[in-house]
């Protein structure tokens, strides 16, 4: 008999390790692994990490077998470590319903549960009585289900079995966007059930979509259809949210140790090494201590003062767990893996050195790693005065067997039994190799023939859709639901991945289905779905971003192929030329850069070979599912309407023979084909308004309502308004609003003999209508009456339902470029942004809190945590009450802050709770100053600017910049009745230092003479405003003021002439305030500043001291709740001033006083320093004229508009009135007051 190798005898001995601390609990049935010997269930995420010491020993002895024994050995442990994954998967599959409705709802209610009967499989605790939503577990269960089926592990045996694995890739795609209860199941560090965006479950889910991406469940015995399609977009969704969020961990924790297992081993999630390694650092820095790293700063957790009869804790109480927090071992076992993945060696030296004198001998000197190690009761006070010096004592659970995995996982890596890469077979540990540069390869195609044409007489080259033929080209709509058929098992009744946007990742491959080539058109030119496609520039703009976006994100073999169509809808007005926004585009495209972005043009099918491609096996002829439910339906469809909705195809099918896929896809083309049921505007000379101008949607809703016996929302969201049709003002007036008369008595709408509203000749009124918004009122009222699905029976045509003929309208409205009526229809069909729950989402990790609707709260609505798309809209919508068209604009809002959160990310560093309403009143506002028009003019203006110009006039408000607006009259040709209104950015371009001061010494003395005429014409009761008025207002809902008092004077902003410069600073403190603009490290300083008072009053809100005893100073909650006082005041100028004050009352506590008052009143300090700025301004000669107040506030509305520095600088006056109030608390040796 051979002698046994000296490395045969120790892995032997970490055989009989892993035995007595693991395999102990391994149930004989399920191969579940109970979490001790007291507590005998099964935790998913445990169970996974306990086995990777078992799959580690296992391929250990296989690779260093001395005998057969150690192959049988092998497997041995190999198929301990396959009956463990597969009891997990009984468990989960047990749960199915869960899995399908979680992919619609993503509610805490309806996700598989966190831990399970060890003998049963079966669940052991209410829906409502655990925090079962844990991403990260489900994920890290994928994560090795992949690494074990790569390194030859046969753990998936079905193709049912494979369904259900493909749906718990849906089942996690969304993490980035869903908040969960994390890896230690409390969520918030108060565990108290809330719910948040946890760092280490959109990591660990990032980790297993990029693993179980394109791998073939079978390993190599499998075929088509056992592979597992993952959609690029989500990833690359959880990497852009997981950077965004790093080093921090979720709102309420500033930092998680349990973000090791994100940065590094198992997941390896973080591409960028710099960020990995601040966030390593932070951990070590904050969190590490003599026996371990807590988990998060002020953790509860079996610590001496933690009440072990409630989970809960009260807020205050937090602040008793600073510094007692108790340190786990296990993280020290992470920072080993993670040396050794590095090659650090002097590290995992350092840590296996530090863990060996923690781990505890047990019997026959075994060693165990204890659960964690907490201060001992008699030592608290101790340790409160001199942390980390306190000898600890261990405590939990012996072994703590995640723990104890991993430590032994370490070892066999650190003593060369296992190399890295058999471990980890997928390679996820070069995740932050370095990535080649991408060229981006486009294919601009013609609609037509007659685009074509056009696009030669510019030297532009392409080939037509049709002639790209065998290749098809279809929207990307089409791909949406061609995946809605993936995962689909009607045994386990689950539906597939639900219908979702496909993201320009997705579209950018090429697709293999049924050995037919296809391509796919972005979703952000599909102009079915919302309405931001309808603008050229926009599209051009949205191109630039997306090919920046694919350089960046693209990580798949081969070049992105993006297809660019240019279709009737990207010509000029009367389609005889290109429009001049998608020439220029592709000038740029063929130069082969775009916004930085390196493309290449071409054919498409000289693309083919270097892009990279998919196969949907998944529709394969032979399989269970029937893409089309009822085929005669189908075969009727007319290929005319067909190719209205998509794109003709010429030389496809010419034999008639349809096969099932392109039923299914012309069916769901035609399914938004435009019809014609809408009866034309009727362009009779003389022919008047179905309804007055002066008519707005809340008069016809008021009258609506009336009808129905509801009751309306008095809360108006307008402007203050003058007349809109009243002609000559004689003065700017921006405050008194006109008071609107009874609705019904102007509307003169057709009634029944029982004086109601009679719909049916309402119905035909639709011909008589003179213009788009004439038809647009009258389907309002109808659909708010009828609803949506009324059949209106319009000239005997049956079928044709309200709903109908607004899809037709909104078309119509699209190809007018009637940006206000488009708005107000896509408010009346609730139409949704696709990526809307995205926005939202990389909002929030971002650390921006939304809120939607006016202040103050209930009607503005906060959003602190992800939600599901469909709540998301159905929350905007409540929030906006009943003007539809702020609900829409609302949406469209959050989507440019998206984009510039993800491009210009420093646009919003000081900023934490972005105000959508406050947003669109201060944009209404600032159009109100530059058109120099009443309020609800400026609203409907704003209504009416091309998505691109709100996009653009969002970006000045966020950056401060100056910005001009021009407003012109559209050609006489034209059928669009609405204002064309463009923004541009105030500048000098091209003009040397010494020619700006020119050029401004002479618009100086221009506006000087100006002022002199405008001052006459004003006092003699005419107007120099813009003569340029809509036709008729708009029905549309228009913002109201973000303050009582909009020009730069307040009241008597009538009677005043201000130079530009005179009110840039009032203007900039409104923006600033109304967008929460805050100084960097505002919330830190105000934490210090409650370290030394009773607390803070802010407009008679009060922010105590104690606040501080439950956040920690980096806190994001800390933060949130500061805004939350702040944002009690209603005047932003007002709100900024404060900010002000707090920031001087900053420098103070800064000083080395124990205490600087009770409770600070901060209004009390404004007005002491405002009443100096006062008296000092009349000791100067001023006089009350100039020195008139803010009713509102009682503010000087020219310290408003004071710099804050300088000699009359809103700072020095608020620094005397600071130190006026805190005097008696300042030492005796600090300089007095001059």
């Amino acid at each position: 008999m051979r002698s046994r190798s000296n490395s045969g005898v120790r892995l032997d001995g970490y055989a009989r390790l892993v035995q007595q601390t693991i395999l102990c609990h391994q149930n004989p049935v399920t191969g579940l692994l109970s979490a001790s010997k007291e507590q005998k269930d099964a935790w998913v995420r445990d169970n996974v990490y306990s086995i990777l010491a078992v799959w580690g020993l296992g391929m250990a002895y296989r690779k260093n077998a001395d005998r057969d024994e150690d192959k049988a050995k092998a497997y041995e442990l190999e198929q301990s470590v396959v009956k463990l994954m597969q009891g997990l998967l009984q468990c989960m599959m047990r749960q199915v319903e869960k899995v399908e409705k979680f992919k619609h709802t993503q509610s805490t209610k309806d996700c598989l549960h966190a831990k399970y009967n060890t003998s049963t499989c079966s669940t052991v605790v209410g829906d409502d009585q655990w925090g079962h939503l844990q991403v990260d577990a489900t994920s890290l269960y994928l994560l090795y289900l992949a690494q074990m089926t790569a390194a030859g592990l046969r753990i998936i045996s079905n193709l049912d079995e494979v369904a259900f694995v493909q749906n718990l890739v849906f089942y996690i795609e969304a993490a980035y966007k869903v908040a969960d209860y994390g890896m230690w199941e409390r969520g918030d560090k108060t565990n108290q059930g809330i719910a948040e965006l946890n760092g280490s479950s959109v990591g660990m889910a990032k980790a297993a979509l990029e693993a179980i991406d394109e791998l073939d469940l079978f390993g190599a015995h499998g075929g088509p259809k056992s592979v597992i399609h993952v959609l690029p977009d989500e990833v690359e969704h959880c990497q852009s949210i997981l950077c965004s969020m790093l080093p921090r961990a979720s709102t309420s924790k500033e930092i998680d140790s349990g973000l090791l297992s994100v940065i590094s081993f198992p997941a390896f999630a973080v591409e960028n090494m710099d960020l990995v390694n601040v966030t390593k650092n932070e951990i070590i820095t904050k969190l590490q201590g003599r026996h371990g790293c807590c988990r998060f700063l002020r953790d509860g957790y079996k610590t001496p003062r933690e009440d072990p009869n409630r989970l809960h804790y009260d807020p205050a109480e937090l602040k008793l767990f600073e510094n007692i927090e108790c340190e786990w071992p296990i993280f020290w076992t992470y920072l080993i893996l993670d040396g050794i993945f590095n090659g650090d060696q002097v590290q995992v030296q350092e840590y296996r050195d530090a863990l060996e004198g923690i781990l505890i001998r047990g019997k026959h000197g075994i060693r165990l790693v204890p659960e964690l190690y907490a201060v001992p009761p008699d030592k608290v006070e101790e340790e409160y005065r001199n942390p980390h010096t306190v000898d600890r004592v261990p405590a939990g659970k012996l072994p703590h067997m995640w723990g104890q995995s991993l430590y032994i996982l370490g070892s066999l890596l650190a003593e060369g039994f296992l190399a890295a890469g058999e471990i980890d077979p997928l390679n996820r540990r070069f995740s932050t190799s370095f990535k080649p540069d991408v060229v981006v390869q486009v294919s601009i195609l013609a609609e037509t023939k007659d685009i074509q044409t056009l696009l030669q007489k510019y030297g532009i080259k392409v080939e037509t859709i049709a002639e790209v033929h065998p290749i098809q080209v279809q929207p990307a709509r089409i791909l949406s639901h061609i995946y809605v058929k993936l995962g689909n098992s009607k045994k386990l009744k689950l539906s597939g991945r639900p219908y979702r946007h496909i993201g320009v990742l997705g579209t950018s491959k090429v697709y293999v289905i049924r050995n037919r080539i296809y391509t796919f058109i972005p979703q952000f030119i599909d102009q079915h779905h919302f309405y931001l496609a309808l603008d050229n520039r926009m599209i051009a703009e949205m191109l630039r971003t997306e090919l920046a976006y694919l350089t960046s994100c693209w990580r798949m073999t081969g070049r992105p192929t993006l297809t660019f169509p240019i279709t009737h809808s990207m010509l000029t007005e009367g389609g005889t030329d290109i429009d001049p926004a998608i020439l220029a585009t592709l000038r740029k495209l063929q130069d082969g850069y775009l916004g930085g972005a390196r493309v290449q043009t071409g054919k498409l099918s000289s693309f083919l070979t270097t892009s990279f491609h998919t196969e949907l096996s998944f529709l394969d002829l032979g399989c269970d599912d029937q893409l089309l439910v009822d085929e005669e339906d189908c075969d009727s469809i007319d290929n005319d309407e067909y190719q209205h909705g998509g794109y003709p195809q010429d030389d496809i099918n010419k034999d008639n023979v349809k096969d099932e896929l392109d039923q299914y896809i012309q069916h769901l083309l035609q399914s938004t084909a435009p019809k014609s049921h809408l009866p034309p505007i009727c362009q009779t000379p003389g022919q008047h308004h179905v309804f007055s101008a002066e008519h707005t949607t809340r008069d016809i809703l008021s009258m609506v309502a009336k009808a129905k016996g509801l009751e309306v929302p008095k809360v108006s969201m307008y402007l203050p308004s003058a007349n809109v049709l009243k002609k000559h003002r004689k003065s700017l007036n921006l405050v008194d609003a006109q008071p609107r008369k009874d609705p019904d008595s102007d509307l003169h709408l057709p009634r029944d003999r029982h004086g109601n509203v009679d719909c049916q000749s309402l119905a035909e009124q639709l011909k008589e209508c003179p213009t788009l918004q004439d038809q647009a009122d009258i389907l309002y009222i109808l659909y708010v009456i009828k609803g949506p699905d009324w059949d209106m029976n319009l000239s005997g045509q049956y079928g044709v339902t309200v709903h109908c003929l607004l899809s037709e309208l909104y078309c119509q409205a699209g190809i007018n470029q009637e940006w206000g009526l488009i708005r107000y229809i896509s408010g009346m069909l609730h139409k949704r942004v696709e990526v809307l729950a995205e926005a939202c989402t990389d909002l929030i990790s971002h650390q921006k809190q939304l809120t939607v609707g006016l202040p103050p709260e209930p009607r503005e609505k906060v959003i602190a945590a992800p939600l599901p798309p469909e709540q998301l809209n159905n929350l905007i919508y409540e929030a906006s009450g009943q003007d539809i068209s702020i609900a829409v604009l609302t949406q469209e809002i959050m989507v440019y802050l998206a984009m510039y959160v993800r491009s210009q990310p420093s646009l919003f560093g000081d900023m934490l709770r972005l105000r959508i309403g406050l947003i669109i009143q201060v944009m209404a506002t600032e159009l109100t100053r530059s058109l120099h028009c009443s309020g609800e003019e400026a609203s409907e203006s704003l209504m009416n600017l091309s998505p691109s110009d709100m996009k653009n006039l969002l970006h000045h408000i966020l950056s401060g910049k100056e910005f001009g607006v021009e407003r012109s009259v559209r050609p006489m040709e034209s059928s669009a009745t609405s204002p064309a209104i463009s923004i541009h950015e105030v500048g000098h371009t091209g003009a040397t230092k010494t020619e700006r001061t020119g050029i401004i010494r002479l618009k100086s003395e221009m506006k000087q003479l100006d002022d002199q005429m405008t001052q006459s014409f004003f006092f003699s009761g005419q107007s120099i405003g813009s003569n340029v008025t809509s036709p008729r207002s708009t029905r549309c809902s228009s913002p109201s003021s973000p303050s009582g008092t909009m020009s730069p004077t307040g009241l008597g902003g009538a009677h005043m002439n201000w130079d530009e410069r005179q009110g840039q600073w009032l203007r900039r403190r409104r923006l600033d305030g109304a967008i929460n603009r805050v100084p960097m490290g505002f919330y830190q300083k105000v934490w210090k500043i409650l370290q030394k008072c009773h607390g803070l009053s802010i407009n008679g809100y009060v922010l105590p001291s104690s606040t501080t005893r439950e956040m920690t100073v980096g806190e994001i909650k800390f933060a949130v709740h500061v805004e939350s006082v702040l944002n009690h005041v209603p005047q932003p100028e007002y709100r900024q001033l404060l900010v002000e004050a707090i920031l001087v009352l900053t420098l103070v506590a800064d000083m080395e006083v124990q205490s600087i008052g009770g409770i600070i009143h901060i209004d009390r300090i404004i007005h002491i320093a405002n009443d100096l700025f006062r008296q000092d301004q009349k000791a100067h000669g001023a006089s009350e004229y100039f020195l008139e107040q803010d009713p509102a506030t009682g503010i000087c509305n020219l310290f408003y508009d004071s710099a804050p520095s300088g000699g009359f600088g809103t700072m020095t006056y608020l620094s005397k009135a600071v130190a006026t109030y805190v005097q008696d608390f300042l030492p005796n040796t600090s300089c007095q007051m001059q």
